[in-house]
């Protein structure tokens, strides 16, 4: 254990209370009892923080508390001071518990114990991570930044522009290959001042916040049978008063590397679904880049020489410009739509894969409710369908000309719409497919009734009505049968696949 020499009598007394050795990081150490947790800042000083003074580690465990309770209030408990009592024993108390003129040699922050199978990197290992799951951590990501104040006094191009400067020295200093290292750095530099214009557009939107920092799956547990955000960053302003893509960034970043591209492409579109910030995947290329090279920087340092040039091909793969395409998809209720989207997503365009815009899900949305709530009558009546679709579409067509594949998913049963989706393709300057699934009425109904937990309302009723008004196949789009729904995504992939310059 490396503990500063002055902590070496705290330390030895919180491995008394715990009753185990702690988990070590390079600036604090972790001891975990049965019931409670000790955090111990240590009293170090680095290029990034200063954790010498005692009074600074009492402040940055306070300043810890408070960024980290209101996510998990219970979860965090109270920071005590270690102290001398008359007998010369140190004891563990909260600051209003001490007596007159007793001096705390350290301050601890005190967290409620969570078992280890419940953080979110353990369950990712154990290949835990279902789409429930999944879906549950987009909605608390999601919830986590809605709560968020935005912040006006941070230039996000600025900011990001450090950060490369940053990352770039550690990645040298660590030793990771330094052509490859300059080779990032320049495309960092080319991403950042492409994109400048419209980091400043969102901050002045208020979507740069602080944020969490470090919203990796580390940094996620199961509290209360519902996933919860921890360990904020709180020893850094500039680090976390970030856009909520780029917080957003490193849990995708995280998925797409310990998990699979499938699982960060749920998570992206789940939290699109819920916050309406499609925006975000235009600054995708240099967000998940930055979060990977910072992975890769520290793992170099670790002496972990494998993990470190992973994490940096990482980095510059997501630099890479990917085709973007938008892709509309279509058909009566029951089709199976959505669940040709989600299959197609991972593997069209640039990570995390394909955006995809669900009608269903905008609708809820601009009702305030989840994705899976019910509406009433009147929320579809044609007016708000006109504010979905116009949503959509705006949605498709910026996405898509900020280098974004993306996958429309609605029922496009009147032509104005199939044709507004294909407008916003050439408006975007990127290839266009429409695709229309259909298959035997009672097929439909047999699934649109045994439907649960979806984000579609339509009934049998409905169904019947949209289909005596479109029995066939618009000409417009190209028809997939979709009886059989891995047979619709083969035949999917085989026509997008025909264009090659989507590939």
């Amino acid at each position: 254990m490396s503990v500063p020499a002055a902590q070496a009598e705290t330390a030895a007394f919180l491995e008394r209370l715990s009753g185990a050795a702690p988990i070590e990081t390079h600036i604090s150490l972790v001891f975990r009892g049965a019931d409670t947790v000790w955090k111990l800042k240590k009293a170090v000083t680095l290029p990034f923080l200063d954790f010498a003074p005692i009074d600074a580690r009492r402040r940055y465990a306070e300043r810890e508390i408070a960024l980290n309770q209101p996510a998990a209030p219970d979860l965090y408990r109270d920071v005590a001071a270690v102290w001398r009592d008359g007998t010369g024993a140190l004891r563990l108390d909260p600051p209003d518990a001490l007596p007159p003129g007793a001096e705390p040699q350290d301050w601890v922050l005190r967290m409620a114990r969570v078992p280890e199978a419940d953080f979110l990197d353990v369950r990712a290992a154990a290949g835990t991570l279902d789409p429930p799951l999944l879906t549950a951590i987009a909605d608390a990501v999601a919830a986590y930044h809605a709560a968020l104040p935005p912040v006006g006094d941070v230039d996000p191009v600025a900011s990001m522009a450090a950060a490369v400067t940053g990352n770039t020295d550690s990645a040298r200093s660590a030793g990771l290959p330094a052509d490859q290292v300059g080779r990032w750095q320049a495309g960092m530099e080319a991403a950042l001042e492409a994109l400048a214009p419209w980091l400043r557009a969102r901050a002045a939107a208020g979507l740069v916040r602080r944020a969490h920092g470090d919203l990796h799956l580390g940094n996620l547990c199961l509290w209360h049978g519902r996933p919860v955000p921890f360990d904020a960053l709180e020893f850094d302003e500039a680090l976390a008063r970030i856009d909520l893509g780029y917080d957003l960034a490193f849990l995708l970043m995280d998925l797409d590397r310990r998990v699979d591209r499938a699982a960060a492409n749920l998570v992206l579109n789940r939290y699109v679904a819920r916050t309406g910030d499609a925006g975000l995947v235009r600054g995708l290329p240099p967000f998940l880049s930055m979060r990977a090279m910072v992975r890769g920087h520290v793992a170099a340092r670790r002496a972990m020489p494998e993990e470190a040039r992973s994490y940096l091909d990482a980095a510059l793969a997501y630099l890479r410009p990917a085709s973007p395409v938008l892709i509309g998809i279509g058909g009566l209720q029951g089709t199976g739509k959505s669940t040709l989207a989600r299959a197609l997503a991972p593997g069209l365009g640039a990570a995390p894969g394909a955006l995809v815009l669900r009608s269903d899900e905008t609708r809820k949305r601009l009702y305030g409710a989840a994705p899976e709530e019910a509406l009433p009558q009147e929320a579809y009546a044609s007016t708000v369908g006109r504010q979905v679709f116009a949503w959509l579409i705006d949605a498709a067509r910026d996405a898509a000309a900020g280098g974004h594949a993306v996958i429309a998913d609605a029922t496009f049963l009147a032509p104005e719409d199939r044709t507004a989706l294909a407008a916003a393709a050439s408006a975007a300057s990127v290839p266009f497919l429409g695709l229309w699934l259909h298959a035997p009425l009672p097929v439909l109904e047999a699934r649109v009734s045994a439907r649960q937990g979806d984000a579609s309302d339509a009934t049998v009723e409905v169904l019947r009505r949209a289909h005596a008004a479109n029995p066939a196949p618009p000409a417009d789009w190209t028809a997939i049968d979709a009886t059989d729904g891995a047979q619709a995504a083969q035949a999917a992939r085989a026509l997008i696949a025909a264009r090659q310059n989507w590939k």
